[in-house]
């Protein structure tokens, strides 16, 4: 499945990834520089999709890396 990176994991970009999520055209990564913060959008994200029907990967990170691929 594709990936789409979004770097900046606060209101906006927590919101977009949640927007795509409910597409479920791509897996996701939640990438920002404050520690915790994109881990804990993406784990909301996550207990939402029973809700919102998607089926796709969203992780959260502060490592540039795991944008990669």
């Amino acid at each position: 499945m594709p990936k789409i990176s979004i770097i900046g994991a606060g209101n906006v970009g927590a919101s977009l990834a949640q927007r795509l999520a409910e597409k479920g055209h791509a897996d996701i990564v939640l990438l920002d520089i404050i520690e915790g913060l994109p881990q804990g959008k993406a784990l909301d994200i996550l207990q939402s999709a029973p809700v919102t029907g998607c089926n796709i990967s969203i992780t959260g990170s502060n490592d540039y890396k795991d944008t990669a691929g």
